[in-house]
């Protein structure tokens, strides 16, 4: 990339180097300067794009890491920021953190932090580099599992990941829950089976007969919601070891996708694939707001408000809808054309932010 005079270009290199060459009148180059760019290591660091725009040099690796030179200034530290490349599948975020933040994951393993009002945080390197199917986390732990049988807990020291504890759980992992009051208690859900860690250890494995799509926990772990394939949402009690079905509810005419209890654990919300979300009363178990069908498509995620007034959810119709438990689904707020390829992922940020995730591999705050 030429300068704006046309008396030098920045190249870069797969050697991970970029260089700022002097042009000669006889059109021979000369080297003024060698930019090393700081990554990951390995492959991924290796230049294939630049920039000479104004005062900035910019380069780009393979792995989509962008640093930002000072070309007046070139000893100065560039600025460096990166995302994904692949589909955001999930989003997580710290409310009691300082300053906020939240984290993005995408199926190539990679795990992104966002800092609120600031923007790229930098990338959480874990050890075991995985594959990331289901994604949850707490303030000083994740937990991640990918296509095989393993679920891995990760303890999380500020942008550190710490040495991973893995645990196979018997099949492939739909759906990840935290009880968040005691952390250390996690339910895994699988096709046919539900399952109940103490820290990295199996504490109890029950087989159903039915097809598993999607769970949650309460935040106290004394209860679990359990979504199906046939459209049922199966409630269980939870006491030590032992899981109980308490209650059977059919309102869902799809595979469950999404389950998750508002923040004051008042309710608890559904979704499922033929484009319906459902918001329940956990205490009287009956439907809070209903006819929240406005999608075109599956939906493949929903996410509270803080103050639990709004449910939002996403589809792959590419829009996210947010609903006012408190009024008609009708005066629904709908984002059109908020991922291409679908939504997949969404949380709010404060009770007038919502922050979204999809297939174009973007993330974005409304």
């Amino acid at each position: 990339s030429w300068s704006a005079d046309s008396k030098q270009v920045l190249t870069v290199s797969a050697d991970k180097t970029a260089k700022v060459w002097d042009i000669m009148e006889d059109a021979s180059g000369k080297v003024n300067r060698t930019l090393v760019c700081t990554g990951i290591g390995g492959v991924d660091d290796m230049l294939v794009g630049c920039l000479w725009q104004n005062d900035h040099l910019v380069t780009v690796s393979l792995g989509g890491t962008f640093n930002v030179f000072s070309a007046s200034n070139p000893d100065k530290e560039p600025v460096s920021f990166a995302g994904h490349l692949k589909t955001v599948s999930s989003l997580t975020y710290f409310p009691q953190s300082n300053p906020r933040t939240m984290l993005s994951t995408s199926y190539d393993g990679v795990i992104i932090r966002w800092i609120q009002g600031v923007g790229y945080g930098g990338r959480l390197i874990r050890k075991n580099n995985t594959q990331i199917k289901c994604f949850v986390a707490a303030e000083e732990e994740l937990i991640t599992s990918g296509y095989d049988n393993m679920v891995f807990r990760i303890p999380l020291n500020g942008d550190q990941c710490g040495d991973a504890e893995s645990v196979d759980v018997g099949g492939q992992p739909n759906a990840l829950n935290i009880a968040v009051q005691q952390p250390e208690f996690a339910l895994i859900t699988t096709d046919s089976a539900i399952v109940l860690l103490h820290k990295s250890t199996v504490t109890s494995t029950t087989k159903v007969s039915y097809t598993i799509t999607s769970s949650a926990v309460s935040p106290d772990g004394t209860e679990a919601i359990v979504g199906a394939q046939d459209g049922k949402l199966r409630i269980y009690s939870i006491s030590g070891d032992t899981l109980t079905e308490e209650a059977v509810l059919e309102r869902h005419r799809g595979a469950i996708t999404s389950i998750h209890y508002s923040p004051d654990v008042s309710m608890f919300a559904s979704a499922d694939a033929n484009r319906e979300a459902v918001a329940w009363d956990r205490a009287t178990r009956e439907i809070k707001l209903k006819n929240m069908l406005f999608h075109t498509a599956r939906i493949n995620c929903l996410a509270w408000s803080p103050d639990s007034r709004l449910v939002a959810t996403g589809s792959i119709d590419t829009c996210a809808i947010i609903y006012d438990v408190d009024k008609p689904a009708s005066s629904r707020i709908t984002i059109k054309g908020a991922h291409l390829g679908g939504v997949h992922g969404l949380t709010f940020a404060d009770n007038d932010t919502l922050v979204t995730a999809g297939e174009d591999a973007c993330v974005r705050v409304w």
